[in-house]
């Protein structure tokens, strides 16, 4: 069922990330430079926001732990689908559930901004809008709540590869439906269709600090479900060539 040879996509794109992730160690510790705040997706309301950071910010990873597991997921089910998609089809549904994954994070930053507005005084958003930029990159924030959330939400940033590869267990729950799984944390067995559920929901549960953006993950489960019927309603799901 796993391929034991990484195949060439799958090996590159192991490759860029733990190049990008070696590089915002370097520029962090010695440089004093947050790559995050270049490459990593911002809000577009954000003076920091830039097109190519929904493909940069793929690449980008907060932690050794969160590289990892998202290299892990990579190697474990990139592999697999790589080999039976081929590296054109596997790279576009890889880039495009990314891609998609950031779109579904900004649309919900965009939801939540639209909830506070109608609760502050216009004097409060444009205290917000001219002023938050510049105490966000100083580390702060403001005290009023509302004006803090706002401030907050206008400059949040999202980083990983982790929507992308949400997509490929969506990917591999749809197309191995009966393989045969072994959680690492709880170690229980579990079938390959379940997978990119129980994921989801482990996500949530272990998110104790609240910094995953749980929507991202989502959003490459949901692009990656379209793409999936599109394929399967052209018949070329299961036969790309």
């Amino acid at each position: 069922m796993f391929n034991r040879a990484i195949p060439p996509i799958t090996k590159n794109l192991l490759i860029i990330n733990g190049l990008f992730f070696i590089a915002t160690l370097f520029f962090d510790y010695q440089l004093h430079i947050d790559l995050a705040k270049y490459l990593g997706l911002h809000y577009w309301a954000s003076p920091d926001f830039n097109p190519y950071q929904f493909i940069t910010s793929m690449f980008m990873h907060g932690s050794l732990g969160h590289i990892l597991f998202n290299m892990f997921g990579l190697w474990m089910f990139g592999s697999t689908i790589e080999g039976y998609w081929g590296p054109k089809r596997y790279l576009s549904y890889y880039i495009i559930t990314g891609i998609g994954a950031g779109f579904i994070w900004l649309l919900t930053i965009y939801v939540q901004v639209q909830i506070l507005l109608p609760q502050m005084t216009p004097e409060m958003i444009a205290y917000v809008k001219n002023d938050g930029f510049e105490a966000w990159a100083n580390h702060q924030n403001f005290t009023e709540p509302l004006m803090g959330s706002l401030n907050s939400l206008y400059n949040s940033t999202v980083v990983g590869a982790s929507g992308a590869i949400f997509g490929l267990l969506l990917a591999f729950s749809m197309m191995f439906p009966d393989a045969q799984l072994m959680l690492i944390f709880p170690p229980i067995p579990i079938k390959g269709k379940y997978i990119a559920i129980v994921a989801l929901v482990l996500g949530y549960i272990f998110d104790f600090q609240g910094h995953t953006a749980h929507s991202a993950h989502i959003g490459g489960m949901l692009f990656g479900i379209i793409m999936i019927l599109f394929w399967k309603k052209k018949g070329t799901f299961y036969n790309p060539q």
